[in-house]
């Protein structure tokens, strides 16, 4: 097993400098002159190729990107070209809020995904199985800005229940957690119940019936057991994704995490900024994939990494 764990850890390096390269290189093919932005309309031109010098932009591409690999390599993200503080620390004190965000929304996904697609195996075709496959896919299609605005006029300007924005309290985080969960439930259901239908078929499952087992003891213990890796490599994607596609949602709830964080770095070409926040959501993926392959190999027990 640590041989497998330095493996992955070496072959992460390669993947992060094609991020970094491939992230680089597209954000100076954006239009839109960053020294412009950050001096504002009525800046001279002085002013402007004073602003292109500081962030070091009047210097060739590969000349950039060379020194931009230098910081890297001790860790250092450069400073944010808006508020010249450095970005690890701009990073670090909104990563918590995504993590936060992220958690809640997969723990909500799995409270209600999985029983709902457990549901819709055990009762193939009948009216739950249409009313769990007809809310899946309406949790699919539906635009999670759309959600996120239809639960604030509901939950904050007509009940007044709940914040529309924001964070201070757990009540913050509610809207925007069901807003990201929503989708995810689908995703988690359908699996479910793919998955669940195929291992319910299976002879191992027909034996324990057989047996004289109980049905709930079959359902839980033997086809779900056996029918647990699909459905932990999509809540694993899933939890990735949530980590570094929130964007909206944060947008939506005026939630000060790292979403938000890019959307307003690419409004002021931040360039040093958006490179730090998106080469950390590929690390976090990486990660990610990580633990769900260790999930495996504690889920099955015929899994090793020798």
């Amino acid at each position: 097993m640590f041989n497998y764990l330095l493996k992955r850890l070496i072959s992460t390096i390669p993947v992060l400098i094609g991020i970094s390269l491939l992230l680089f290189f597209m954000l100076r093919m954006l239009p839109g002159d960053p020294a412009q932005v950050l001096a504002g309309q009525m800046a001279t031109p002085e002013e402007i190729e004073n602003i292109r010098r500081q962030l070091g932009l009047d210097r060739p591409i590969y000349e950039q990107y060379a020194v931009y690999m230098s910081r890297l390599v001790r860790f250092d993200l450069g400073r944010s070209a808006r508020t010249q503080n450095p970005v690890i620390d701009e990073i670090w004190a909104r990563l918590p809020n995504t993590v936060l965000l992220a958690v809640v929304a997969i723990a909500l996904a799995c409270l209600f995904g999985i029983p709902a697609g457990i549901i819709s195996a055990v009762r193939p075709y009948s009216w739950l199985d249409y009313l769990v496959t007809m809310s899946a896919l309406f949790g699919i299609s539906m635009p999670v800005f759309w959600l996120g605005l239809m639960l604030v006029v509901l939950f904050s300007v007509i009940l007044k229940w709940l914040p529309a924005g924001g964070t201070g309290s757990w009540q913050h985080v509610i809207l925007p957690s069901i807003t990201l969960a929503a989708f995810v439930v689908a995703f988690i259901a359908r699996m479910t119940r793919s998955t669940m239908l195929e291992t319910l078929s299976q002879d191992f499952t027909t034996t324990a019936r057989s047996k004289g087992l109980k049905e709930q003891v079959v359902i839980v213990k033997h086809a779900l057991k056996n029918a647990l890796i699909p459905i932990i490599t999509v809540v694993g994607l899933q939890f990735g994704l949530l980590l570094g596609g929130a964007v909206l949602t944060e947008t939506v709830f005026a939630w000060p995490g790292l979403g938000r964080l890019i959307v307003d770095s690419i409004l002021a070409r931040d360039y040093p900024m958006i490179q730090g926040a998106i080469l950390l959501f590929g690390l976090l993926y990486i990660f990610v994939n990580l633990v769900v392959d260790f999930i495996y190999a504690f889920v099955d027990p015929r899994i090793r990494y020798d």
